[in-house]
């Protein structure tokens, strides 16, 4: 029976100390990361594109 309860303890120890499964959430984390920069730097890109191109049209029709 003391064997038993050994046997199991030294299982639900082993499933508890696995570190196997943490290298997947940290690069899960680290995509997500590099995905919400992306997007951010997206938008900041295309706002300063079309102010760009607003002021090309602008000048355009001033000229003309």
């Amino acid at each position: 029976m003391n064997s038993m309860f050994t046997n199991l303890y030294l299982r639900v120890r082993s499933l508890i100390e696995r570190e196997e499964g943490q290298d997947l959430v940290e690069y899960a984390l680290v995509v997500a990361l590099i995905a919400f920069g992306a997007i951010a730097g997206m938008n900041i890109l295309a706002s300063g594109l079309n102010n760009a191109f607003s002021q090309v049209s602008v000048t355009l029709n001033n000229n003309m």
